[in-house]
C-alpha cells in the first residue's frame, strides 16, 4: 500500500481565508462577539492556524483594519478620498468591513497591535489629506477633517441624535466637503 501524498500547504491562501472570514464576522457581530473558533470555522481551518499566522484575535482584527483602510487609500485619488469616505460611511447598508474602518479609527480598548494599526491608518489618512493644502499646518488641518468625519460617524451610529441621524446623506456630504475645502484650501502663490 502506497502512502498518500502529503497535503500541499498554501499559507497565502490560509491567511487570506482567515482575513476574509474575520472581516465578515467582525462586520456582522463586532469584535467582542466574534470568536477565534468562529473565524477558523468560517475559514475552514484549524484555529491553531489563526494563532500561527496572526498571534491573537486582536492582531487579526488589526490586520483586517489595516487592509480595509489601505484598500480605500490606494483606490482613491487624494482629491476624492474625503468624499468617498463620507459616502461609504453614510450608506444605509455598509459594504462588508467598511464600518469596521470607522469603528477601528474611533475605538479604544483593543490591544496594542490594533492601537498601532489605528494610529498608522490615521497617520496615512492625514498624510494623504494634507497633500490637498499648501498651508504650513497642513497636518493639523487634515487631522481636524479626519476627526470631524469620525465624529459624524460616531454621532450617527451610536447616539442617533437628530437632526444628524436622519439628515440626507447628500446634504451631509455637501456641507462637510464645503467646510473641508476651507480647511484644506490651496494658498494663492
Amino acid at each position: 500500500m502506497t502512502a498518500e501524498p502529503a497535503r500541499r500547504r498554501d499559507s497565502a491562501a490560509t491567511r487570506a481565508a482567515l482575513l476574509d472570514a474575520a472581516t465578515g464576522l467582525f462586520a456582522e457581530r463586532g469584535f467582542a462577539r466574534t470568536t477565534v473558533r468562529d473565524i477558523a470555522a468560517r475559514a475552514g481551518v484549524n484555529q491553531a492556524l489563526l494563532f500561527r499566522y496572526f498571534g491573537s484575535k486582536d492582531a487579526l482584527y488589526a490586520a483586517v483594519m489595516a487592509g480595509q483602510g489601505r484598500e480605500l487609500l490606494e483606490a482613491e485619488q487624494p482629491e476624492r478620498l474625503l468624499e468617498t469616505v463620507l459616502r461609504r460611511m453614510l450608506e444605509k447598508t455598509p459594504r462588508p468591513g467598511d464600518h469596521l474602518l470607522f469603528t477601528a479609527l474611533r475605538s479604544e480598548g483593543i490591544d496594542s497591535a490594533a492601537a498601532e494599526i489605528r494610529k498608522a491608518l490615521g497617520d496615512d489618512y492625514i498624510r494623504v489629506l494634507s497633500t490637498l493644502t499648501e498651508a504650513e499646518d497642513g497636518d493639523l488641518r487634515a487631522e481636524l477633517v479626519l476627526a470631524w468625519v469620525i465624529g459624524i460617524s460616531m454621532v450617527r451610529s451610536t447616539s442617533a441624535k437628530e437632526p444628524l441621524k436622519s439628515a440626507d446623506p447628500e446634504e451631509i456630504v455637501r456641507l462637510v466637503l464645503s467646510g473641508a475645502r476651507t480647511l484644506l484650501e490651496r494658498t494663492e502663490g
